[in-house]
């Protein structure tokens, strides 16, 4: 059973109505008095307990915890894809072992204030501690629709099937403010270190980069994710003369691969 600690992420889980509870209770300064109010106009039982007990329980603490918060609710690519219908501006951040918690949130943060209509991770090596990930992201875990895929190249045609375009974040790519970005879009982020695995780069219809100026030789993922997001909701606000390039329909699809 897990345990949120961080305010934001406590108010956000119960916000989104998935929340069970109970709230444990061992200190209540006046932030945590926010969240107790929001549980109780909830009806999300509260239980008061020893702060030894809740230290026990979880470590990180600030007086209150909220048990009951394991993973946020997932749904399947198959009903997202069906739960389109005509709509044409989608974006999906698929993660291709994203390996750090921490990273992961932050992620999540940008995807929720950005609009990302799903994330999409593989169903192994993929960072899975639920805690660490909705504190990281202030809640934001609790609101970003997810999916896992047991195969992603496999998924990744799903959605080239659905007439989505499928970019590789990759810092040897091309400028992604010169690639036109409205419509279905699938941006693929990969792992810390190793970028974006053979596979899926083999599956991606451009290379996009990040133009920067500093020494270091990369941005933390989590920060591109937040940049490339922030691009295809700035160009989804552009007018049509605004000078990109535009697109033909999405390449056929090629052989699927394995994982």
């Amino acid at each position: 059973m897990g345990y949120l600690t961080g305010f934001h992420a406590i108010e956000e889980a119960i916000k989104s109505g998935k929340a069970t509870g109970p709230l444990l209770i061992a200190q209540a300064g006046p932030r945590a008095q926010v969240s107790i109010a929001l549980a109780e106009e909830h009806r999300i039982p509260c239980k008061r307990v020893g702060a030894y007990d809740l230290e026990r329980l979880a470590p990180d603490n600030r007086g209150i915890a909220l048990q009951g918060a394991d993973s946020p609710e997932e749904i399947t690519l198959e009903t997202f894809i069906a739960e389109l219908g005509e709509r044409q501006d989608a974006l999906v951040m698929i993660l291709d072992e994203i390996t750090d918690p921490h990273n992961y949130g932050a992620i999540l943060r940008s995807c929720d204030q950005f609009g990302v209509d799903l994330v999409l991770t593989r169903r192994r090596r993929i960072a899975k501690h639920a805690p660490i990930i909705a504190q990281t992201s202030a809640g934001a875990a609790s609101w970003v629709p997810a999916a896992e895929a047991p195969n992603l190249p496999r998924a990744i045609q799903a959605l080239r099937d659905a007439r989505f375009w499928i970019y590789g974040a990759d810092m040897a790519g091309a400028p992604v403010y010169e690639q036109e970005l409205r419509g279905r879009i699938g941006l693929i982020l990969g792992g810390e270190g190793t970028g974006i695995s053979r596979l899926l780069r083999e599956r991606c219809d451009a290379l996009l980069g990040i133009p920067r100026k500093g020494r270091i030789d990369s941005l933390n993922v989590s920060v591109a994710a937040g940049i490339l997001c922030y691009e295809v909701l700035r160009q989804r606000n552009l007018p049509r003369r605004s000078g990109l390039p535009e697109r033909g329909p999405p390449p056929p699809p090629g052989a699927v691969c394995d994982d």
